[in-house]
């Protein structure tokens, strides 16, 4: 295993070098690991006593976690230009044929590209978080809590692995380095707004949904350098001039694809569409697994959480919400409010928002969206049996009518998901990472207007026009 792994450390020694000697890359990252601290800590101090002039009562302690998550990022978007050259930069410089001729296997270049294009700004980031910590320990604010200090430490790490990982993959998909460094833009600005969400998991305390944040980050960053070494083709690097917006070719692949070579509806659904399916029924197995721990997790949690609450409350408040709940106003003249389109565009507009949001996470962030959907109906449920009703009478009449067609659809989105992220990451001999994905998407377009629109279109006027009168039946 050592020996394997010697040629790795050659790789990143050699990349330390180049580095080192670059002022360009060095100069501007010392300056702001040292002065970026200073600079932090004057703006959390001008924002405290700015808006406690209004009677905020903001205290400076509470904005340090906040300050170091910040103070540990700036580093890594600036040692982010080593990455975007790690391989174009040397194609550009002449360098690329000895390293790529070398007798070293794909995974040890490329990890050994990677090793140090993390180590760099994570190292930059550590020294500035220390630097931070030294000037708040001499102005007597309170230090985070050790957990706090080990998410915010985690937190980084990962954010320099995200961004590196992906940063390599640009590296090795662009034929020069002024279009890596345009791409940069489409690492920064998505994890900037992934920061601003963590940044509101910080203000508002709850540790246990920040780790959920520290785990998701860093799957897709495993993701990420997953699909760099199973993408990464030396014959390509070399080959390669210049890129070429062939939208000609695009559609081509892309019909030829969602056709599959059918003449008719019967043969597309029979042999295409059947052939899809069959390659994402693991998946859809998978996903199934998946929905039957949300409606747990759902289930377990509204248990947990608004247990004790209903407990506190009053018996004539519980009576109230109780009938309330039971005379839900208006339910027998449903149709009148809401109508099958409206219910359909909705219901597509969700699956269409799983298969985007799983589309640039590697179908984690899908896969999560779907769980959130199915662990609302587990949730719907225990609050109906901590107010005292009859859930199950309820949920037959309520839920089953069209979720017999809903909740299929909805599965089969979130597999199809699942099934994307997993192909992209695997290696695929003899295609570029284009063709993949133009492939992986004709599959998704076959499931989902052939397959998934209909469901839904049947489930929307079940639910428009007959779930309403078998509910209001059973909440008399």
């Amino acid at each position: 295993m050592f020996n394997k792994l010697r040629p790795v450390w050659l790789v990143a020694g050699r990349e330390l070098k180049d580095q080192f000697r670059d002022w360009r890359v060095l100069t501007p990252m010392i300056i702001l690991m040292v002065c970026f601290p200073f600079l932090m800590n004057e703006f959390a101090k001008q924002t405290v006593d700015f808006l406690n002039q209004y009677e905020a009562n903001l205290i400076l302690d509470r904005l340090v976690p906040f300050s170091i998550m910040i103070i540990g990022f700036f580093p890594i978007t600036i040692s982010l230009v080593v990455a975007l050259e790690a391989f174009v930069g040397e194609k550009e410089r002449g360098t690329i044929e000895p390293v790529l001729s070398a007798p070293l296997d794909d995974w040890q270049l490329y990890f050994g590209k990677l090793l140090v294009g993390v180590a760099t700004p994570l190292a930059a980031s550590y020294l500035s978080i220390t630097l931070y910590l030294i000037m708040i320990v001499q102005q007597g604010l309170e230090i985070p809590s050790f957990s706090i200090m080990l998410q915010l430490i985690l937190l980084t790490t990962a954010h320099a692995t995200l961004m590196v990982s992906a940063a390599i993959v640009i590296s090795v998909q662009s034929t020069s380095v002024k279009a890596a460094n345009l791409l940069a833009s489409f690492i920064v600005i998505p994890v900037a707004i992934l920061m601003q969400g963590e940044a509101v998991m910080l203000f508002w305390g709850n540790e246990d949904v920040l780790w959920l944040a520290v785990a998701g980050v860093m799957i897709i960053a495993l993701l990420l350098i997953r699909v760099g070494i199973a993408h990464f083709q030396r014959e390509y690097l070399l080959g390669r001039e210049i890129d070429t917006i062939n939208l000609k070719w695009v559609l081509n692949t892309f019909w030829k694809n969602f056709m599959g070579g059918a003449h008719s509806i019967g043969e597309w659904y029979r042999k295409v569409l059947g052939g899809a399916m069959r390659r994402v029924l693991p998946a859809v197995l998978a996903v199934t697994l998946v929905a039957g721990v949300s409606l747990w997790m759902g289930y377990d949690w509204i248990m947990v959480n608004v247990s004790p609450v209903i407990a506190k409350a009053s018996p004539e408040r519980l009576e109230k919400i109780e009938e309330s709940a039971r005379e839900m106003p208006g339910l027998a003249n449903l149709q009148d409010t809401i109508n099958a389109p409206f219910l359909f565009m909705n219901n597509t507009r969700a699956v269409a928002l799983i298969f985007l949001a799983g589309l640039v996470s590697f179908s984690v962030l899908g896969v999560l969206l779907y769980m959130l959907n199915i662990g609302l109906i587990g949730g719907v449920y225990a609050l109906l049996e901590l107010l005292g009703l009859q859930p199950l009478p309820i949920f037959l009449a309520g839920v089953l009518p069209h979720g017999i067609f809903e909740l299929p659809a909805l599965v089969i989105g979130a597999a199809v998901v699942l099934y994307m992220g997993v192909a992209i990451v695997t290696p695929q001999t003899g295609k570029s990472m284009g063709e993949v994905i133009i492939e992986l998407f004709a599959d998704w377009t076959k499931i989902f207007l052939g397959l998934v629109v209909p469901l839904l279109a049947v489930a929307a006027v079940i639910e428009a026009y007959i779930t309403p009168v078998l509910l209001a039946g059973v909440v008399k």
